[in-house]
């Protein structure tokens, strides 16, 4: 029998005002199974330092894509013609319990995974990414990791915390979750506790290319270098939106001046094309704090976008 592909709903079979705010207004299914990857919300912010707000993330990049159209102009993708693809929902987090909503998160990733779906996640602080890495991790072993961000978050504590939207991948390499020769962030910057905090992600093999590293100029040259580093396995693509300049991002709980472009996160993602990705996020996106919804626009964008270079999606001739 013929697969049956998930399209999102036209704007010419109603508004795009109307309808029930899904991910793209694709169907909404309760679970993974028999999809290829799907999108999923983790509307915590539990673990956020400055600027509360990220749980109302996923449902603002919802709503936000709803203008989004099935097939990408510039890459020629058409991940619908090519997966099946749904939104799923959100994992009902706890509000109330950091640690309990850390393991409501795995359990949901651990089903997501089972039924062999990639999850691209809407977030959601940083915090986040630690259990779906864990759950990863189960699936497939150490992974290799792109990681967009102004703030390498590797660090020990935050106010004696050791979970918290600063210290995800300072657990992840303590945990044996991630192939440290795979790994490359991308966008670090701004102020820091110590002269040394960047030296200790370098110290555990990372490629670690500070923004200032990527003003005026392609990054199309940087991720042919990103891909033979990270190939050869399993890799999870994670994009906080505070990588991004906050002229662009404005609505994000620890924006820092001088980021990446709109354009060099699109060159980014496409330049992920042809990559092992078993899932993607797209972090940190902080509604009340920019009105006019163009963070969680921007947001959307990259979520679809990352969509569009997963294993299996076909490009038009």
């Amino acid at each position: 029998m013929a697969t049956e592909f998930f399209q999102p709903l036209s704007g010419n079979a109603m508004p795009r005002s109307g309808g029930i705010a899904t991910m793209m207004r694709l169907p909404n299914v309760p679970n993974a199974e028999g999809l290829d990857a799907c999108f999923v919300g983790v509307p915590f912010d539990l673990g956020t330092s400055n600027r509360t707000g990220a749980r109302f993330g996923p449902r603002q990049i919802r709503a936000e894509s709803a203008l989004l159209r099935p097939y990408n102009m510039a890459t020629r993708a058409a991940p619908f013609d090519s997966l099946r693809v749904a939104d799923i929902g959100d994992i009902a987090i706890n509000p109330y319990n950091l640690p309990d909503s850390i393991t409501r998160i795995e359990t949901a990733y651990d089903a997501i995974l089972r039924h062999g779906a990639k999850p691209i996640t809407l977030g959601g602080d940083h915090t986040i990414t630690l259990p779906i890495l864990r759950a990863i991790h189960r699936k497939y072993g150490k992974v290799g990791l792109i990681h967009v961000d102004a703030h390498a978050d590797v660090n020990d504590t935050m106010m004696g915390e050791k979970i918290a939207h600063g210290t995800p991948f300072r657990r992840a390499v303590e945990e044996g979750l991630l192939d440290c020769q795979r790994v490359v962030q991308i966008g670090l910057r701004g102020t820091g506790y110590a002269a040394e905090d960047f030296d200790w992600c370098r110290e555990q093999g990372f490629r670690v290319v500070q923004a200032e590293e990527c003003w005026n100029r392609s990054l199309e040259p940087l991720m042919a270098e990103v891909r033979e580093r990270v190939s050869g396995g399993p890799v999870y693509l994670t994009f906080d939106i505070d990588g991004i300049d906050p002229a662009y991002a404005p609505g994000t709980g620890t924006p820092e001046i001088a980021g990446l472009t709109v354009p060099q996160a699109l060159e980014i993602i496409r330049g992920s094309w042809g990559l092992d990705l078993v899932g993607a996020d797209v972090v940190e996106v902080a509604p009340p704090y920019d009105p006019f919804g163009t963070t969680a626009l921007l947001g959307a964008n990259i979520a679809y976008e990352m969509l569009c270079v997963l294993p299996g999606v076909k490009r038009r001739a």
